[in-house]
């Protein structure tokens, strides 16, 4: 929006608003009379200018007017001159701009996802192990390197784990890696990682007919766990895809 670029030109000016109303009063004295209150509403977008000022704003700041257009810099320069070039002249400044464009994409540095790319497999770490049984602890310095089937990774994810325990069988088995959202909320019935009383678990959350919160194991071996007020208990993320290995 106009007032966005308003404001953008007098920050990078380094001026204030009644220095920048002062210097185009100074600098156009047969114009409108412009005043701090009056730019303010500008760059705020409480009222528009009109053309006229726009123009002068235009001078003032030494840009061309399709800036205030949402035309960044570049363009506005670059498309007036381009269209002033004979024909020829044009073909060599588009081919020119093609080699640059080649280039350009030819010097990118490849994301750190891409360059651990291997045929068909990519590398990622996990970062923590939950346990699928009687609760794991947090290992803060664990950051395992493990190299991962490119089909059977989901397309977004925050974090890894590692599951260690039977707890959840048969649908997530001892050592399967987890492909983890961090949130701080997971719904009913949903799969999560949870962290209660510094340990942490993968499990089913579930609420009692009494409105008890309790996790739920899938392997019938094991019991529920019913939380408490007294529990420290934290949310970490959803469980969005289990890698088999």
């Amino acid at each position: 929006m106009i007032g966005n670029r308003i404001k953008e030109l007098r920050k990078n000016n380094g001026l204030t608003l009644e220095e920048l109303a002062d210097a185009l009063n100074k600098n156009y004295p047969d114009t409108i009379n412009f005043n701090k209150g009056k730019i303010s509403k500008w760059e705020n977008n409480k009222e528009e200018p009109r053309l006229s000022s726009v123009k002068i704003l235009a001078d003032f700041f030494d840009v061309p007017l399709d800036y205030f257009n949402g035309i960044d810099l570049a363009q506005a320069e670059i498309l007036p001159i381009y269209s002033k070039l004979s024909r020829d002249r044009q073909e060599k400044v588009l081919y020119f701009a093609k080699e640059q464009l080649e280039e350009q994409e030819a010097s990118v540095v490849p994301s750190i996802f891409e360059k651990s790319q291997d045929d068909n497999y990519i590398t990622d770490y996990v970062e923590g192990l939950v346990a699928a049984g009687h609760g794991t602890f947090q290992e803060d310095n664990l950051h395992m390197e493990v190299k991962l089937r490119a089909d059977d990774v989901p397309e977004k994810y925050d974090t890894i784990a590692k599951v260690a325990g039977d707890s959840m069988e048969p649908l997530i088995e001892d050592n399967d890696l987890l492909f983890i959202n961090i949130t701080s909320q997971v719904d009913i019935n949903d799969i999560g990682i949870f962290q209660v009383n510094g340990k942490n678990f993968v499990k089913k959350l579930k609420r009692d007919y009494d409105g008890s919160w309790y996790l739920q194991s899938l392997n019938n071996s094991y019991e529920e766990i019913y939380l408490t007020e007294n529990d420290d208990i934290r949310t970490i993320g959803e469980v969005v895809e289990i890698y088999k290995n």
